[in-house]
């Protein structure tokens, strides 16, 4: 998803494809969001280590290759929005919402229900990043979810 405005901050970080890995992505994400003023025990905050922790074990359980690590990248938006990015090595494994019945893999369904948006594009030159966006305060996160024409993207429109 192409942003056309200057970003107001951004963070990146190459982590290991462990779960102490994807703890450390969630610890340094509301750190860095700390950093950029919002309050630590805000809702948005909360709903971004979510969605960061999700992501995260996601890349680390379907995504990962021997030897290779996962990034997280953040990006406070000029709307006051945070996109969130997690590149994996994994491209050919796209996520999926699980439906209900399935045991596990709910995490894209918390993720769903956080973010104003999420979808996944390609990571040349064979991975993927999944990225999603916490709507600032101001804005509402109620939107409806929908697919677009590219078979990589997914988002919901705010």
């Amino acid at each position: 998803m192409p942003q056309t405005a200057t970003p107001v901050g951004q963070f990146t970080q190459l982590l290991s494809a462990t779960r102490r890995g994807a703890r450390l992505a969630r610890l340094l994400a509301v750190e860095q969001i700390a950093q950029w003023g919002w309050p630590r025990e805000s809702e948005r905050a909360e709903a971004a280590a979510l969605v960061v922790a999700e992501l995260a074990a996601n890349a680390i359980t379907h995504g990962r290759l021997p030897g290779r690590g996962f990034r997280l990248g953040l990006t406070l938006l000029p709307t006051a929005r945070l996109r969130i990015e997690v590149t994996d090595p994994r491209g050919e494994r796209l996520p999926a919402v699980s439906s209900v019945a399935d045991e596990g893999g709910r995490g894209l369904v918390i993720v769903d229900a956080l973010a104003a948006g999420w979808g996944v594009r390609p990571y040349p030159p064979s991975g993927k990043t999944v990225w999603a966006e916490i709507a600032s305060a101001r804005q509402k996160s109620t939107a409806a979810f929908g697919a677009s024409e590219e078979p990589w993207e997914r988002s919901r429109v705010c």
